[in-house]
């Protein structure tokens, strides 16, 4: 069974891009598994448990004319080149220097990475496709509540194979996919735990350059950043500080044994 041990979201080798990782490695300094991996260009985020658990997810300088999310199991997610309805408002931004400064020692750890998928420029059949596929080579679990939100959940060789039966915190960062009905454009998501509380957060970031979504509005704040790519959306969510835990979303349980796994 072929495994995805490593989903990499590639950035253009241009100055922009050289500048815009430097950030988020500045952004992730106090996240004890993110790395370089012995590459300047490069930042790495290991599972830190359990040991041996993929996939990695990575970001890196590449050969690639614009943004693209690519997965070692030979599948890859671009951006969409349509154009944006000129109805449509375009939320706030803030500088991803910005956003570092003002979270400067204050993000712990990554919840999940992500890409929202416009339904509108991506059919039925190439979302199933996409789904099976990673699917096939991941731990791969169903949103309980329904909504077409699959993760990866980081997992052991062991697991792949059966399934995974021990929820421990750690099992970091999951990626998301999302087909998303209202999005007019690709959309990277990047969330992250943070040791703040809602009312820090938002201080920080006052509407509008922070807002929320409906329903969620108790467990994260959203931030979207500016960068210089087109065609792309790049957000941030915020999650509040928790004072207990690990809870069952921490630790995987709630998606493993409520969603239930996708083969």
């Amino acid at each position: 069974m072929d495994r995805l041990s490593e989903i990499t979201f590639s950035l253009p080798t241009t100055p922009e891009s050289r500048t815009f990782l430097g950030e988020l490695r500045s952004l992730l300094a106090e996240v004890v598994y993110a790395t370089s991996g012995g590459a300047a260009d490069h930042l790495i985020l290991t599972p830190p448990q359990p040991a041996g658990a993929r996939p990695v997810t990575a970001f890196k300088l590449a050969d690639v004319p614009a943004p693209q999310v690519v997965f070692d199991t030979g599948q890859s997610i671009g951006v969409w080149r349509g154009e944006t309805p000129d109805a449509q408002t375009p939320p706030a931004t803030v500088e991803i220097g910005d956003l570092t400064r003002r979270l400067a020692g204050h993000v712990q750890r990554v919840d999940h990475t992500g890409v929202n998928l416009p339904a509108g420029h991506t059919s039925p059949e190439q979302w199933q496709n996409l789904v099976n596929a990673l699917a096939s080579a991941s731990t791969m679990y169903r949103f309980p509540t329904g909504e077409t939100w699959p993760f990866v959940l980081p997992s052991t060789s062991d697991e792949l194979l059966g399934d995974i039966h021990d929820f421990v915190a750690g099992r970091e960062p999951r990626f998301e996919l999302v087909y998303d009905q209202g999005l007019t454009q690709t959309e990277w998501q990047f969330a992250l735990w943070t040791d703040l509380t809602r009312a820090e957060l938002e201080q920080l970031f006052p509407e509008p350059e922070g807002t929320t979504f409906p329903g969620l509005e108790e467990i994260f704040r959203v931030v979207t950043v500016n960068h210089p790519w087109s065609n792309l959306e790049i957000r941030f969510d915020l999650c509040y500080r928790i004072e207990d835990g690990p809870s069952d979303w921490e630790t995987g349980e709630w998606l493993v044994t409520e969603g239930g796994r996708i083969r």
